[in-house]
């Protein structure tokens, strides 16, 4: 059986935790940030749980993590 391969657009965005599963941080805090509230600019800045019905796909483009 051969080595699988990482896919490398994943392996940047998303990085395991210890309990398995996948955590992110959210998009849309790069530009145009003037309109947004102060309360949406600040949840922005956590990271997020992939969903349960992703979690199947993430860990196929991220085979060894």
């Amino acid at each position: 059986m051969p080595k699988l391969k990482t896919k490398k657009a994943a392996a940047k965005r998303f990085k395991a935790t210890g309990t398995g599963e996948f955590k992110y941080q959210n998009a849309n805090k790069r530009h145009l940030l003037g309109p947004r509230t102060p309360k949406r600019k600040r949840q922005l800045r956590r990271t997020d749980i992939v969903d349960k019905s992703n979690h199947a796909q993430v860990k196929q483009m991220l085979p060894y993590a």
